[in-house]
């Protein structure tokens, strides 16, 4: 089933609406309690907002999983697909892999047309590495040995890049990923849940000396220092990419900027879950028990 429009506004302090006009979850507010600030020009947003998000679970027919996920002015296409085969180093040992792909596509930049890498020119440097951090955030998500021997390929396509196109490519990525497993759960495929965790991703920066969360084009380029970071619904922490532009940035700016990403983690994973419900996915019935997930 198709849900188009699934709109979630997280940036203005309100609940979103699904097409359908049903209120959505209420988003978090714990990052204005940690991080009391006056409003900024974000485009109404304060500094401690996430971008308004926007999920289409179901927009491409074929994927056993696909959303189309916009954050702000950023939009992709993920989906997930399920290939009854493992890689040769894991046949035989009686689990699973997943795998990732990244793109931009070639309009992606609203200033000019740039060649898809992988054609006329060999994947780049940029791409090979943010393919690997969506494998590598996405893998902390399922036990691959509950998987069986099969492959499940996620695909990043970004149509129209605005910042922080890796983040939305994780956090969409797992929207696709859980309604595969839904689908295959359905078809009596999978024998009960393989999800440890939700996982998701958000970019903080240190703009103009304060921490801004969920980084636009314009204020990435801008940032003295900006950071990724891939979480679990739990505050478990996968992954951090983390560069000071010039002048080295105190530990303390780290840390806030961590739990500042966290804010918005829990605020994704939130807006992720009412998404999933919308497209009939309760992922509850996803996720193995935390002791199993643990173990």
């Amino acid at each position: 089933m198709r849900f188009r429009g699934f709109r979630l506004a997280a940036a203005n302090g309100h609940t979103g609406q699904d097409s359908g006009g049903r209120q959505s979850s209420p988003r978090c507010q714990t990052c204005y309690d940690v991080f009391p600030m006056p409003p900024s020009k974000r485009q109404g947003r304060d500094l401690h907002s996430l971008r308004p998000v926007e999920m289409t679970p179901g927009f491409h027919r074929f994927a056993e999983g696909s959303v189309l996920y916009r954050s702000g002015g950023t939009l992709v296409l993920c989906t997930a697909s399920i290939d009854e085969s493992v890689p040769e180093f894991l046949v035989g040992q009686k689990q699973g892999w997943l795998t990732a792909e990244y793109q931009m596509h070639p309009r992606a930049n609203p200033r000019r047309r740039e060649n898809r890498d992988g054609r006329e020119r060999p994947l780049g440097g940029r791409t090979r590495e943010i393919q690997r951090l969506i494998g590598r955030a996405l893998r902390a998500a399922v036990d691959l040995s509950r998987f069986g021997e099969r492959t499940l390929a996620i695909d990043c396509d970004v149509l129209e890049a605005d910042g922080g196109t890796r983040t939305a490519a994780v956090s969409g990525g797992f929207v696709a990923l859980a309604l595969a497993m839904a689908a295959l759960t359905k078809k009596g495929t999978l024998r009960g849940p393989v999800l440890r965790d939700q996982v998701a991703a958000v970019s903080v920066g240190h703009v103009d000396g304060e921490l801004a969360l969920d980084l636009c084009y314009a204020e990435d380029s801008a940032a003295r220092v900006d950071l990724n970071l891939v979480a679990t619904e739990t505050g478990a922490i996968v992954e951090i990419q983390g560069t000071a532009e010039g002048e080295a940035v105190p530990r303390t700016d780290v840390d806030r900027m961590v739990d500042l990403a966290l804010q918005g983690i829990a605020q994704l994973c939130v807006l992720q879950r009412s998404a999933l419900t919308a497209a009939g996915v309760e992922l509850g019935s996803l996720l193995l028990p935390r002791s199993a997930s643990t173990s």
